[in-house]
């Protein structure tokens, strides 16, 4: 038997380049890599700090608010025509707004209408109350004819109430 005297050549391996991973698939890695350091970190806090005392809260102790909202009045203003517009603007928001009507069916009141059952009879208080919010529908409005006709451009009650709140306000900052 011959001797080879040299061993065949051992083929060359060719392996595949590594291929381009999407972008999901490098994402899913990150959150893999990700998952196991926040896992890891989550594990050391609980060592270093189970050393701590702890004790529990009594949320009584804690909570002294109603959990559910309730609309108290503010505490009112000192002055005659602020705390009418103060009230009126309570009245809306506990009674609902309307346009339209002084009053429509389901008892909801345009600004006029809170401001003349707030006044509760007394002309001078309710004409005063108007024409501060004529005054301050006016900073921000422009000429506008009246309060009921501003009342009735709207079809929510949000920016009348609010101009109603916002004349309460004035009327408090002018000693009224």
């Amino acid at each position: 038997m011959p001797h080879p005297t040299h061993a065949p050549p051992i083929p060359a391996r060719t392996s595949a380049p590594p291929a381009e991973l999407s972008l999901e698939a490098r994402m899913a890695a990150t959150d893999a890599a990700m998952t196991i350091r926040l896992e890891e970190a989550a594990v050391a806090y609980e060592v270093n700090t189970a050393h701590i005392p702890t004790e529990p809260v009594d949320l009584g102790d804690v909570l002294t608010l109603p959990l559910t909202p309730t609309l108290q009045p503010p505490t009112p203003y000192p002055t005659p025509v602020a705390a009418l517009l103060q009230r009126a603007h309570h009245r809306l928001l506990t009674g609902g707004w309307c346009s339209g009507a002084l009053v429509d069916a389901e008892g909801a009141r345009c600004l006029y209408g809170a401001i003349h059952i707030e006044a509760r009879g007394d002309q001078h208080l309710e004409s005063s109350g108007l024409q501060v919010l004529m005054d301050a529908i006016r900073r921000q409005f422009g000429d506008v004819d009246s309060v009921p006709s501003f009342n009735d451009g709207f079809t929510s009650g949000r920016i009348p109430m609010r101009m109603l709140d916002q004349a309460a306000g004035l009327a408090d900052a002018r000693g009224l």
